[in-house]
């Protein structure tokens, strides 16, 4: 089977978990002997994994036997929203012009976010008429427009998979213009695959989807990522060195944005450190909240108990892990959430959000209401504390994420796209 994917980040450039998402997936899909033809913005253009080839729609080849992938110009970025596009445009503007090219032929781009996705779909229906694949998977908006130009194109089955909604990344005060081309992919694809229940419920409630359209594939984890020793522990900035005394470390790691919950990781921090005065807080990561966050720890007199590192990548997202006593994720809208799997492969207890994903399937963490401070307060103590409790939740949280393979995610995959072209050949699609 051959398929056709597009996305819009992938490692190792990568600012959340939907690229981690798309590589597992990918590389599963590989192991199942799947074909896999993975097209992205010409922005990713780091050096590539071993596994993969990257090339421009200038050079399109098959490179392998089962993965290649596509770069299409274009300046679409993972979790891109209208206002960071048009700050993006800015800063090229000694670069490109719009309305005309420039000699050496430079690319015009959309004047604006959703004239770029239109921009990037137009280029995908290129793609999609060189290419040969059975079947056509888009993640998250960015992209389904260029899928249902796909689809269009060869007449093939569209399959999108969504890992989080509008509703989820506003707080339930969806932009329109992003909401209707989510409500137009999902009711023209033949199937939708949703990262968990709780995404699934809310595509059912707000976007007029029949449940029997969508099927849920829970994310997973690399579990081949190298261990190191933990005997480490955050300072200041991106300094480290080794831990000392009883210092604790509990540890926020993920976009610093409404829907992750970092100000009521601060407001829980607050309550814990008034039993605990010795606890580190650290959060790794970046997002429009920042300037609040560093703001709001000074307003609440903790913030030389809260260090930030800025955004972490590759190996250095585990080094953070294995420098904390505790990963904490407050999400208050996490349609699945991969960064507890992560900390529990290096050995790291969780605390998590109810209303993610993840706490659908994951068992040996801690859950708290992401509003409920209170909780958070008390279970961060708990288990930074109590060693018997620590210890109970490290040594079966690691045994408990051996079973997340991305293998398994795929198989599902899989079983989607054969019902999805199945339902097309006879005439039957949903």
């Amino acid at each position: 089977m051959k398929v056709l994917m597009f996305g819009w980040e992938f490692p190792p450039i990568s600012s959340g978990g939907l690229g981690t998402a798309c590589e597992g997936l990918t590389k599963g899909l590989n192991k199942k002997g799947i074909a896999v033809t993975f097209v992205l913005p010409k922005s990713y253009n780091a050096e590539n994994p071993g596994y993969l080839n990257i090339i421009s729609t200038e050079d399109i080849e098959r490179v392998g036997s089962n993965i290649k992938v596509i770069k299409i110009d274009s300046p679409l970025q993972a979790y891109t929203n209208a206002s960071s596009y048009n700050n993006s445009i800015k800063n090229a503007e000694s670069l490109f012009y719009f309305g005309k090219k420039r000699s050496n032929n430079t690319p015009i781009y959309g004047e604006n976010l959703f004239d770029e996705v239109e921009r990037y779909a137009q280029k995908s229906r290129i793609v999609a008429q060189h290419e040969d694949f059975d079947v056509i998977h888009a993640h998250d908006w960015m992209t389904y427009r260029a899928g249902i130009n796909a689809k269009q194109e060869k007449n093939k089955p569209l399959v999108i998979h969504v890992h989080a909604t509008e509703f989820d990344r506003t707080g339930g005060n969806p932009n329109l213009a992003v909401y209707n081309i989510e409500r137009e992919g999902m009711h023209t694809a033949d199937k939708i695959i949703a990262v968990s229940n709780f995404t699934k419920n809310k595509i059912v409630e707000h976007y007029g989807v029949p449940e029997s359209k969508i099927t849920v594939v829970h994310n997973a984890v690399d579990l081949k990522r190298n261990k190191a020793n933990k005997n480490q522990s955050f300072y200041s900035g991106n300094t480290t060195k080794n831990k000392m005394g009883n210092e604790k470390v509990v540890l926020f790691l993920g976009r610093v944005t409404l829907q992750k919950g970092p100000d009521y990781f601060l407001y829980a921090a607050k309550k814990a450190l008034e039993f605990d005065p010795d606890i580190k807080f650290v959060i790794s990561g970046t997002g429009d909240m920042m300037p609040f966050i560093i703001e709001k720890a000074a307003e609440l007199g903790i913030s030389k108990n809260v260090l930030f590192t800025g955004f972490l990548s590759g190996e250095d997202v585990d080094k953070a892990y294995r420098m904390a006593d505790l990963y904490v994720m407050p999400s208050v809208s996490e349609p699945f959430g991969i960064t507890p799997l992560e900390a529990m492969r290096n050995g790291v207890p969780a605390l998590i959000s109810k209303q993610s994903g993840v706490s659908e399937v994951l068992h040996n963490c801690l859950k708290v209401d992401f509003w409920d401070i209170n909780e958070t307060a008390n279970k961060m103590i708990a288990a930074l504390n109590y060693g018997s409790l620590h210890k109970s939740l490290k040594d079966n949280g690691t045994e408990e994420v051996m079973k997340f393979s991305w293998e398994n995610s795929a198989e599902k995959c899989i079983n989607v796209y054969n019902n999805a072209i199945n339902g097309m050949s006879s005439g039957f699609a949903g």
